[in-house]
């Protein structure tokens, strides 16, 4: 059976998130003997685990935790996939995680056979509703999301001096958005210098060791950070120490991590300190313009989940089709060796046996799987296991 254990932005603020990720780990560890496969995927802005489990689990009872099973929970990855359950309808930045998500479990040695072909199913279902939809078309990013709330704040960012903390793929996004603004200065601080280094020079910025980011941040105007790290990178006394007290009251902050990067003890400093959660208003005003594209994704959607539920429940009959197949051709075997015994060598005579008898197992086998697939398709269970009984 397969299970989804989430906390996103549609349940839970950005602290919420933070304090249901720990009690998700105590729930995963409870669960532990239970586990077949296991995905998860963690953004700015969800945490969620995909798991196959042996048998049904107790429910969760937490406000901010949501439990789907089944096909609602095959629903709400496709969804994902699709770009619907993003804060942002539409970005493209999901599809890319969930990739990375089954790329790392398979690496991990936790997804195995239904999550990899359920995952594969999800990302072809994310390139198909792009592809058919105009979803993501002019489509923003969380990262784009920060700098126009930065701009709502500051007005033109034009001969502004922006910091930019982290230069992973958030990191990145929020730079390149940055690109067209005409900033007197775009900097970038990542604990790996080499990745700065990187997208500063693509950007036409520049790069500084993460032991500079004191100095950096003394004149910064606008100060947007996305890194990884499980702690705060600007605490309220890092911040005191930095920022003269004059400047304060016109410097911006926008913390896009997940955890969060900034401590929010910042804002008694007198700066403007934001969240992802702050982006809600521009996420409300992008999904407005999106509506009808995401009921043509909504139709999309609708139409492979049906596909993939009936090629889970083929899979489940698998191993059944493979012992008929096998007991069929033995069988096959045996009598052609009696047949051609009998005969005795006649040329030309075996070939002709051989293709016959391969030629009338091969109809009835396809009469059987077709019963079979429709069976599976209804949930046919006592028939399934009639044909189990039969070639056991």
């Amino acid at each position: 059976m397969i299970l989804n254990i989430r906390v996103d932005h549609k349940i839970a603020d950005i602290e919420g998130i933070e304090k249901a990720d720990k009690i998700l780990d105590e729930v995963l560890d409870e669960l532990k003997g239970n586990i077949k496969e296991h995905i998860p995927i963690k953004t700015c802005n969800r945490i969620e685990h995909y798991l196959i489990v042996k048998a049904p689990t107790p429910a969760i009872n937490h406000p901010n935790i949501i439990t789907e099973e089944g096909q609602n929970a095959l629903k709400h990855l496709l969804r994902l996939a699709a770009g619907l359950e993003s804060m942002i309808i539409g970005e493209d930045q999901i599809l890319g995680q969930i990739k990375e998500a089954r790329l790392a479990a398979l690496k991990r040695g936790s997804c195995g056979p239904i999550l990899d072909m359920i995952f594969n199913k999800a990302v072809h279902v994310g390139q198909m509703v792009r592809n058919r939809t105009q979803i993501n078309k002019g489509s923003i990013s969380i990262g784009s999301a920060a700098v126009e709330l930065a701009e709502s704040v500051q007005g033109d960012l034009k001969c502004k001096k922006v910091l930019v903390i982290g230069a992973g793929e958030m990191g990145a996004l929020v730079a390149r958005a940055l690109a067209e603004k005409q900033l007197r200065a775009i900097v970038v601080a990542n604990r790996t210098y080499d990745r700065a280094v990187k997208l500063a020079e693509e950007l036409g910025g520049y790069a500084i060791q993460f032991d500079k980011l004191d100095e950096a941040l003394s004149d910064a105007d606008v100060v947007i950070s996305a890194t990884a790290a499980p702690h705060y990178i600007l605490t309220h006394e890092r911040v005191k120490k930095a920022i003269p007290v004059e400047r304060r009251d016109t410097v911006t902050m926008i913390d896009i991590a997940n955890p969060r990067d900034i401590e929010e003890k910042v804002k008694e400093l007198g700066i403007k300190l934001f969240n992802i959660d702050d982006l809600r208003g521009i996420a409300e005003k992008n999904r407005r313009k999106r509506e009808k594209e995401a009921q043509k994704a909504e139709q999309i959607i609708e139409e492979e989940l049906e596909l993939l539920v009936n090629s889970l429940k083929y899979k489940k009959i698998e191993p059944l089709i493979s012992k008929i197949r096998k007991k069929m051709e033995e069988i096959r075997v045996r009598e052609t060796k009696k047949a051609i015994k009998k005969l005795g060598k006649i040329e030309g005579e075996e070939k002709i046996i051989e293709d016959l008898t391969r030629s009338i197992v091969n109809k009835i086998f396809h009469d059987i799987v077709s019963r079979l697939r429709e069976a599976a398709e209804k949930d046919d269970e006592e028939l399934i296991k009639a044909c189990e009984k039969l070639f056991n």
